[in-house]
């Protein structure tokens, strides 16, 4: 694309506009640019933000780290390097290994990962697909290591990203350096780049 389909707001007058900035300032040290677009609408904005901040809430044995893992390999799946690189930033400050974040793509048999961690990951990639393919197999194997509230939250996980994904891809927003630069950093070397969302 020659540039995005909407630019963000730049409205600093907005206070609410300023106490999401400072939340993301906060999670992933900026604000992204796909929530500054959203809010030329600002209702769109402040639902995706408690939507976000529900699905990303600790009630169970699913971490901030895991889920962040969770969202990378779904946005991978579906193709969003805006998405790919603002969560893996964000695994990596929430607290996932160096291992795990090197060793994604070998997660099912890479020692770094856990039989639970494993299911989680194979259950968003297949949750992830279009047409979509969990199926009992995945299905069953989620069931062993989790409980219905922590397969909700995975599952809010995905969605959220599913959302995302077709956001940041369909506007081609900008990606910011902070996220260039851990995408470079963590992603690179598996054949990453900023792709449509450089300007």
């Amino acid at each position: 694309m020659e540039k995005p389909l909407v630019n963000p707001t730049v409205d600093q007058s907005d206070p609410e506009l300023q106490k999401l900035i400072l939340f993301y300032n906060e999670t992933l040290g900026f604000c992204p640019n796909s929530v500054l677009t959203m809010f030329h609408r600002p209702r769109i904005a402040y639902a995706f933000i408690e939507m976000n901040k529900a699905v990303m809430e600790n009630k169970g044995r699913v971490t901030s780290a895991l889920k962040r893992l969770i969202a990378y390999v779904s946005s991978y799946s579906t193709g969003c390097r805006y998405c790919q690189a603002h969560t893996i930033r964000a695994a990596e400050r929430y607290g996932a290994s160096d291992e795990q974040l090197v060793n994604i793509w070998e997660f099912e048999t890479h020692s770094s990962f856990s039989e639970a961690e494993k299911a989680a990951l194979a259950y968003s990639i297949a949750a992830s697909a279009v047409p979509n393919m969990v199926n009992d197999e995945i299905a069953t194997r989620l069931r062993q290591h989790w409980n219905e509230g922590e397969i909700v939250e995975i599952s809010g996980v995905v969605a959220l990203f599913g959302y995302l994904n077709r956001w940041n891809d369909s506007m081609g927003t900008e990606m910011e350096k902070g996220a260039i630069e851990s995408g470079k950093e963590l992603l690179e070397s598996k054949g990453w780049n900023v792709g449509k969302h450089e300007y």
